[in-house]
């Protein structure tokens, strides 16, 4: 019986895709926050690009291996862990769910530039730019309520952080990014209900998140409040 370690961080979007994935495989697992303002002399040597997720993998002889970058670290649950597959059977319609996670990281990129921007001109700048991936989206997205139909996939794991931010992100100014896009909101929906998703942070995560933006001078916190 493997002993499985995650190493993460409190807010990190690709930490979360590899928990939503440990949950829904219904693996046990620890968890391991770390400061990665201070990374702990341990982590350093263990993580090549001094990233999370790590995931540590100790064997019952005492061996232990470790894993980096969140897309293998699913990859690997998928192909080693009992319980429902997260990865279609077909290689084409899997192939193209692995395009849709790199999106997804693509997403991300914005939505880091987004919420860290001082500035108008930047803010607005990620906010066509986070439109025109959420457009795109759209055009690909069957009734639901998850990207593949009715089946949970890796794609939902990797998109459900994405959309936890704008939790947040709606109380603090209408941004309009999803106007008009019935299928993302649906979507958006069904992945914040997931118990899987909702696990993947701690309840401190909003408070978190607004002392991250508060440390970036965000403008996002200088913007008029939603009603």
């Amino acid at each position: 019986m493997r002993k499985l370690t995650l190493i993460s961080h409190h807010l990190c979007p690709y930490v979360q895709r590899a928990a939503i994935a440990l949950f829904e495989k219904g693996v046990p697992f620890e968890r391991v926050n770390i400061d990665l303002t201070d990374k702990p002399d341990w982590f350093l040597k263990i993580s090549p690009l001094g990233k999370v997720p790590l995931l540590r993998i100790e064997e019952e002889d005492g061996s232990e291996a470790v894993l980096f970058e969140s897309s293998v670290i699913c990859e690997y649950l998928e192909e080693t862990q009992a319980g429902t597959a997260l990865h279609p059977e077909d290689a084409l319609t899997r192939a193209r769910h692995r395009g849709w996670m790199e999106f997804g990281s693509s997403v991300l990129s914005d939505l880091w530039g987004y919420e860290t921007a001082q500035d108008e001109l930047q803010l607005n700048a990620k906010r066509k730019a986070l439109i025109s991936k959420f457009a795109t989206l759209e055009g690909v997205l069957g009734d639901g309520p998850y990207f593949s139909s009715s089946g949970f996939s890796l794609v939902d794991a990797v998109f459900a952080p994405v959309f936890r931010y704008f939790d947040l992100f709606d109380t603090l100014g209408d941004s309009g990014i999803f106007d008009g896009l019935e299928r993302v909101k649906r979507w958006r929906k069904a992945l914040s209900e997931r118990a899987s998703v909702r696990a993947a942070v701690g309840e401190d995560y909003p408070e978190r998140l607004t002392d991250f933006l508060k440390k970036h001078n965000a403008i996002l916190l200088r913007q008029p409040a939603a009603a």
